[in-house]
């Protein structure tokens, strides 16, 4: 067990309407991860420095508004941390923009999916070998999970390997070393996070051919992509790594952040 803090790397802030409706991201992983230990905030698209590699247990990325190929400063700070965060082998856990952000930061590429955005409670499918991943333990072959995004990992870094893809988007999760993962869905989304980014977007998801109101009415509970992070953090985090996985909590207030 480590006795450190777990670090959120926040890489972006949801639109007006989302944060009135469900908060800001540290809300929705503090939902799910609230039988976990604390975290520390880091606001990189702020400006906000990143701490030293050794500060804290392990560092979760988030997902953001923003897009990887725009190559802004604190993007790029936060990839070289990345590479850095890889040589000595820390843990991360790498979301959406997290995800494509670990790719890009480790000699992938990213960029628009050919195929336009993918969005909504999808299934994913584990690819072959995959079973024998301790995050996915117990998954079963196909499971749903929550989804929005516009640009991908086309290519991945070297020595990379996948492990999960959707009809969709190939690389859905990605191993990238013993202690380094991320997935293009959204553990940290609930059914209520997913239905505010639907109902912000559907006038744009009804012109790019998507209905809406079907997308609504798919939407369920995502239980094996919060296991995938409950799991992670369990087993760099100060608890032991057997202890029993809870569902997510309601969103809580802003006052009950989990922070250190």
């Amino acid at each position: 067990m480590s006795e450190k803090s777990l670090l959120l790397i926040q890489v972006g802030t949801p639109p007006d309407d989302i944060r009135a409706q469900v908060g800001d991201l540290p809300l929705w992983f503090s939902a799910v991860l609230a039988a976990g230990p604390a975290f520390k905030v880091v606001r990189v698209f702020e400006g906000e420095p990143l701490p030293p590699h050794d500060a804290h247990s392990a560092a979760i990325i988030t997902g953001s508004w923003a897009m990887v190929t725009d190559l802004l400063p604190w993007s790029e700070a936060t990839a070289q941390w990345i590479r850095e965060a890889m040589a000595r082998e820390m843990p991360l856990f790498g979301i959406c923009y997290g995800h494509q952000l670990m790719a890009h930061a480790l000699g992938g590429k990213v960029d628009y999916h050919p195929q336009g955005r993918e969005m909504g409670c999808l299934d994913i499918a584990l690819l072959p070998g995959a079973e024998e991943e301790a995050l996915l333990a117990g998954s079963g072959p196909h499971f749903k999970a929550n989804l929005t995004h516009m640009q991908t990992v086309l290519e991945l870094p070297p020595a990379a390997r996948v492990l999960a893809r959707s009809a969709h988007d190939p690389h859905q999760v990605v191993r990238y070393g013993p202690h380094a993962v991320s997935t293009q869905f959204h553990p940290e989304f609930s059914q209520t996070v997913a239905a505010a980014c639907i109902q912000l977007r559907a006038q744009v998801l009804q012109a790019e051919g998507f209905d809406p109101a079907a997308m609504l009415e798919q939407l369920m509970d995502t239980p094996v992509p919060q296991q995938m992070l409950q799991r992670f953090v369990a087993a760099y985090a100060a608890q032991p790594a057997t202890a029993p996985l809870q569902p997510a909590a309601q969103l809580p207030q802003a006052e009950t952040i989990l922070t250190v």
